[in-house]
């Protein structure tokens, strides 16, 4: 198992968009994937999960991923979380 600590960057912390493009690199991984903030811990494969965690610009958490090829997928997840997203305003 790999544990990251990782600092939201993204000025809207992982809301809605955020998340669903981090539910989407990690659905198809055959391993575990949690995500633990102050708030609890969290499925990653969850968007619901991911948003009741509450995840605003500087919140620090834990990424731990467990099976196969688990050092790429935390790299991909850290790089993610740390992502600041630029969505066009709607």
């Amino acid at each position: 198992m790999i544990e990251r600590v990782v600092t939201i960057r993204n000025e809207a912390g992982i809301h809605c968009r955020p998340s669903s493009v981090i539910v989407k690199t990690a659905v198809g991984y055959p391993g575990t994937i949690r995500i633990q903030s102050k708030a609890g811990v969290a499925d990653c494969r969850s968007i619901m999960g991911l948003l009741c965690l509450a995840m605003e610009k500087g919140t620090q958490i834990t990424i731990s991923v467990s099976g196969q090829d688990e050092e790429r997928m935390s790299q991909e997840l850290v790089e993610l979380f740390e992502t600041e997203f630029d969505f066009p305003p709607q």
